[in-house]
């Protein structure tokens, strides 16, 4: 394909991958900073009105929004590191690795946290939720390393950014949103009321998936600041450490606006 040609597509793509994560995170942080503390306030009657009108259309867009956040995400991907080897491996050991290998491995990072963090959220750990945080944490930087010794810093911060959004796409997808229509069709009568572990597993997803945002908004942008992604320091590659501490950062970030939105302070006019 011509490179101009390319090049506009690569425009169109970033610009839809865009509007459509302010469309998904908006919502996020809508359900998880303001809904969650004005659905507490509703009694019986209030509920029946508002959330079968409400939940939809904020469902509605929340999901196409995480779709087509993933879905142009990917054709990005494709477009600016599948067609390009040498940004996919940068200065790595891995440059060695042909190119339909390096792209394996990133697909196989689009597809495949999913299960293993759905497992662990599944398991013993769910009930210990410091210890499913630690697991979690600790496999997140094992995948960040293991990417280091494959693909260049710029590479490694996307790819980290697009584990998350592919975790969070798939929770909206997989467990959210058919949590939710259980538990909207339960409001409006015409399902029984579901089980209590189902609106907990629709908001233990949602809030991992608000956790997981704040960093990945930043992986996002990470190709504007190579002083970040390629550091260097004695000679050592330290990106890939800089990449988990940002996480971390980021995780830390996610509390403070959770604390915040408990507070008073948001209900004041």
């Amino acid at each position: 394909m011509d490179e101009n040609v390319t090049k506009w597509f690569e425009l169109v793509f970033r610009w839809v991958h865009v509007l459509a994560g302010i469309l998904w995170i908006g919502h996020l942080y809508f359900f998880n900073f303001v809904n969650a503390h004005v659905a507490k306030t509703y009694d019986a009657d209030s509920k029946k009105k508002v959330v079968p009108e409400l939940m939809p259309r904020a469902l509605y867009w929340f999901r196409l929004g995480a779709i087509w956040t993933w879905a142009t995400g990917f054709l990005l991907l494709g477009m600016v590191y599948y067609m390009n080897a040498s940004l996919l491996t940068g200065t790595a050991p891995g440059e060695h690795l042909g190119n339909g290998a390096l792209i394996g491995i990133s697909v196989a990072i689009l597809l495949v946290p999913f299960f293993v963090y759905d497992a662990i959220w599944k398991s013993g750990l769910a009930k210990n939720e410091m210890a499913g945080v630690a697991v979690s944490l600790v496999l997140v930087a094992a995948v960040v390393f293991g990417l280091s010794r494959v693909m260049g810093g710029r590479a490694v911060w996307i790819h980290t950014g697009a584990l998350f959004g592919s975790i969070m796409m798939m929770n909206v997808w997989m467990r959210i949103w058919p949590s939710q229509r259980k538990i909207i069709a339960g409001i409006k009568g015409t399902a029984p009321a579901p089980d209590a572990a189902v609106p907990a597993l629709a908001g233990l997803r949602s809030k991992h998936n608000t956790y997981m945002s704040v960093p990945l908004v930043l992986m996002m942008v990470s190709n504007h600041y190579g002083q970040a992604t390629d550091a260097v320091v004695g000679g050592n590659d330290i990106g890939w450490v800089l990449a988990i501490v940002m996480v971390l950062i980021g995780f830390g970030i996610a509390k403070f606006l959770y604390l915040q939105s408990a507070k008073a302070s948001p209900t004041q006019f």
